[in-house]
């Protein structure tokens, strides 16, 4: 096979870009965040929710929202409809974490869940926590402290 014919034959398969699942991707992230919206401002309707509290409410309401669904099956179904748009959010964290955890539960809670629970979160909290370092020492250098 000459360089030609492979070329041929990695372009036959490769993917071709879908501009129809961004732009559905795009309104579902948003819409994840109108609905974090909706929570963070229902929250505030009681006396005693602060700004803080309420945000923090909101991120908890939609872990628990997003591990439930994938604890029914549900969200995986909706992950291959949105994509990026679920994955993206803190949805697609409590998603990976719920997987991990239900994937290994028969191997019990030590060696199973404990292990493995953060097999796919633990590249995020990883390069989360390297790229807010890079960034914070990026805004040091430019504002000052």
């Amino acid at each position: 096979m000459n360089k030609i014919e492979y070329k041929r034959l990695v372009n036959k398969h490769i993917p071709k870009p879908n501009i129809k699942v961004y732009i559905l991707s795009f309104f579902i992230g948003g819409l994840i965040g109108v609905i974090g919206q909706l929570l963070i401002n229902m929250f505030l309707l009681f006396d005693s929710v602060s700004k803080q509290l309420a945000g923090n409410l909101m991120m908890i309401s939609l872990i628990f929202i997003a591990s439930f669904l994938t604890g029914l099956g549900i969200f995986d179904k909706l992950v291959t409809k949105f994509s990026a748009g679920l994955i993206i959010p803190i949805t697609g964290f409590a998603h990976s974490m719920t997987s991990s955890a239900m994937e290994y539960r028969k191997e019990g809670l030590v060696t199973g869940i404990g292990m493995n629970i953060f097999k796919l979160a633990g590249t995020v909290i990883l390069y989360g926590i390297v790229s807010a370092y890079i960034f914070g020492i990026i805004r040091y250098i430019i504002f000052g402290g």
